[in-house]
């Protein structure tokens, strides 16, 4: 949920024509419990994805260009993981303790599909495409 919101903020700031936007602005247009999206954009920003200026004509912005924030790395940095396992995981791996042979394991070798599947897509999507893109935008 929690990417959801990111997204959908992430989505509003990159199609507003305002150089920053107030976090009371984006959660309204964007539909996000205030407090829930304050969060949301710390991490943005400590991860490089946002910045923010303060004062009476401060907000948030994008701290790079649309095209270059990809959607899987959103995930992850809200989220975790794309894999919905440890042992599956590129960026966060660890070994099942209740696992006797991981290379014979069938739930880890379809949690691995899973997790490619998911990055094959979200990895090659930027946010400029859910903003651009007729077949990713609301009819």
């Amino acid at each position: 949920m929690k990417a959801k919101y990111a997204l959908k903020a992430l989505i509003h700031m990159a199609q507003t024509d305002r150089p920053m936007l107030p976090s009371k602005q984006i959660a309204e247009a964007a539909d996000i419990p205030q407090k829930f999206l304050d969060n949301i954009l710390q991490e943005l920003r400590q991860n490089g994805i946002v910045d923010s200026k303060r004062g009476i004509f401060g907000g948030y912005f994008l701290a790079k260009d649309a095209r270059s924030i990809i959607l899987g790395d959103i995930i992850r940095i809200i989220d975790g993981p794309l894999a919905p396992i440890r042992c599956a995981s590129l960026t966060a791996y660890q070994k099942c303790e209740d696992c006797r042979d991981e290379a014979a394991c069938q739930l880890r070798h379809l949690m691995l599909d899973v997790r490619n599947a998911m990055s094959g897509v979200l990895d090659q999507r930027c946010l400029q495409d859910l903003v651009t893109d007729p077949s990713l935008t609301a009819a």
